[in-house]
């Protein structure tokens, strides 16, 4: 069965190789000459590619995002330079023999149906390399080039914008802050880019202006005693309390838990309806800067002038140099027909973020287009895991209407939590997520099952991180050294910190956690007993 992968990035290499796993023929084009899509920086923006700056670090820890068979070399640090996650893509691509179904600097002109789609599920797919064109007939088709390459870039929003006599452009286009220096810059919007570069502009600028709309919760990836916030907040006991107690009660938790740190209020930083839970941005530094006074928080902006910028609480900041629009993303589409995939507004129906409603074999798929409150890499290995099995016929997806019965109730479940901002419409429950597909797969891991069998891991697997391997412990797929990678977990995220080792190290911290947790489990087992007897 050949398959055609879109990218050759995070989502385009995990699915050439679950695309070998199951047995299948893949073949991948990638426009660039070189893997690691997003994480690839260069110093020139590239046309279609995603861009990132020189300085960009992971916002997801090393334990949790790596591919869940291949773990990240120990001495890496919890968070990653982009430079160290290509040199782990490269040496995932060179461990699992990837690079020679790769066809870089080729790029997809158009995928369409084959005329005998009905009855074959086959695709036509023409691509261009050195000014040459082929076209080539494919059983499926697997979409993996990502969503962070087309910039939202609403200047008609922002009136005064001709008029402004300084330099403006969007986030995209930043590579360094080297020629801001003495510069007065306004950031416009408070995503993690427009946060980290106004952070870093901080130190070179004159004076930076960051401004949102809407605010944010701020979140240093250094959480409870230490470890990364990951590890603390993605895990099974945490993602079953945020979805079991009342969404009010939660939402107090999320605000009460957000201010420990610092109280947003006072930063200007509050999120302004915090009934609506949007995606926490990762910055250490944010409220260091504000509070010196290099980086000042300031609303929506409402007006420019030729050397000016007003915003709508009335103030304007005058004599400002440079403007950078952090808006954000859209993503599309170009080589299909609406009629397969149709994106309206940023939004987009598709059965498990994956596949398109309208098609009588399902063989096409659309790998990474989500966003969990959790990694992006453990999210697209699931779904390609899933996708092959589906071409293969091990995974069957339900009737038509069924699948919109599921689109509908998904929407309403992800309006309620997550709002119908346009950044929003991405966003998924990490665990929840995994678990829907890895039940389809085979490969959840059974937790009440282990803990007869297996007590410790079973505590492990509920209370701990979920990383991912717990879902290579069984089923197919599964890795014999799983279980082992899950025991060690905080071994491994701790030996890159841990370079002074005192003499008597507490361990009572972790200990008392996993007791507690025992006691709750064993708690919940007698009350079970009790109700059933």
């Amino acid at each position: 069965m050949k398959v055609a992968v879109i990218g050759a990035g995070n989502s385009g290499l995990i699915a050439i190789k679950c695309c070998l796993d199951e047995g299948l023929e893949p073949t991948c084009f990638e426009m660039s000459e070189d893997i690691g899509g997003l994480w690839r920086f260069t110093p020139e923006v590239e046309n279609g590619r995603a861009s990132i700056y020189k300085s960009v670090v992971t916002n997801t820890s090393k334990e949790m995002m790596c591919y869940s068979d291949f773990p990240f070399p120990e001495n890496f640090p919890n968070f990653l330079h982009n430079s160290k996650m290509l040199d782990y893509y490269r040496r995932f691509a060179e461990r699992f023999g990837l690079l020679k179904y790769i066809h870089f600097k080729t790029f997809v002109h158009s995928v369409k149906k084959h005329p005998n789609f009905a009855s074959t599920g086959q695709w036509i797919v023409t691509t261009e390399k050195n000014g040459k064109q082929e076209t080539t007939i494919f059983d499926a088709v697997m979409i993996g080039s990502g969503h962070h390459s087309d910039p939202y870039y609403p200047l008609e929003s922002f009136p005064g914008i001709k008029t402004f006599k300084g330099c403006y452009f969007h986030s995209r286009e930043y590579k360094s802050s080297e020629s801001f220096k003495g510069k007065r810059v306004v950031v416009v919007g408070m995503g993690n880019s427009g946060t980290d570069i106004a952070v870093e502009l901080s130190r070179t600028a004159a004076q930076v202006y960051l401004s949102t709309r809407r605010g944010s919760w701020v979140m240093s990836r250094v959480f409870e005693h230490g470890y990364p916030w990951d590890i603390c907040f993605d895990t099974r006991f945490q993602n079953w309390i945020r979805n079991t107690l009342p969404s009010s009660v939660v939402l107090w938790l999320t605000e009460k838990k957000m201010n420990a740190w610092f109280d947003h209020a006072n930063y200007g930083l509050q999120p302004r309806d915090s009934s609506q839970f949007k995606e926490p941005l990762f910055n250490d530094e944010l409220p260091s800067r504000i509070t010196c006074g290099y980086v000042v928080v300031k609303p929506d902006v409402a007006e420019f002038t030729e050397t000016a910028v007003k915003f709508d609480d009335g103030t304007t900041e005058e004599n400002i140099d440079a403007v950078i629009f952090a808006t954000g993303y859209r993503f599309s589409f170009p080589f299909l027909d609406e009629s397969i995939i149709k994106v309206e507004d940023n939004k987009i129906s598709l059965y498990r973020n994956i596949f398109p409603l309208t098609l009588e074999k399902p063989t096409l798929g659309v790998i990474g287009l989500l966003q969990p409150l959790g990694p992006i890499m453990s999210s697209s290995e699931i779904q390609a895991r899933w996708v092959t099995r589906v071409f293969k016929g091990l995974c069957k997806l339900p009737p038509p209407d069924e699948i919109r019965r599921e689109i509908d109730r998904k929407t309403k479940i992800s309006i309620q939590r997550f709002g119908t901002e346009r950044g929003n419409s991405l966003q998924q429950d990490y665990i929840e997520y995994l678990d829907e597909l890895a039940i389809d797969i085979g490969c959840k891991p059974n937790i009440f099952g282990l803990l007869m069998k297996d007590p410790i891991l079973a505590l492990t697997l509920f209370f701990g991180p979920c990383t991912p391997a717990q879902f290579r412990l069984t089923g197919p797929g599964q890795w014999p050294m799983a279980r082992k990678q899950i025991i060690t977990t905080y071994d491994r995220i701790l030996k890159p910190t841990k370079t002074r080792v005192l003499k008597k190290q507490e361990q009572n911290s972790l200990l008392m956690r996993f007791g507690l947790g025992a006691l709750c489990v064993l708690a919940l087992l007698l009350a079970v007993v009790m109700y059933k007897s």
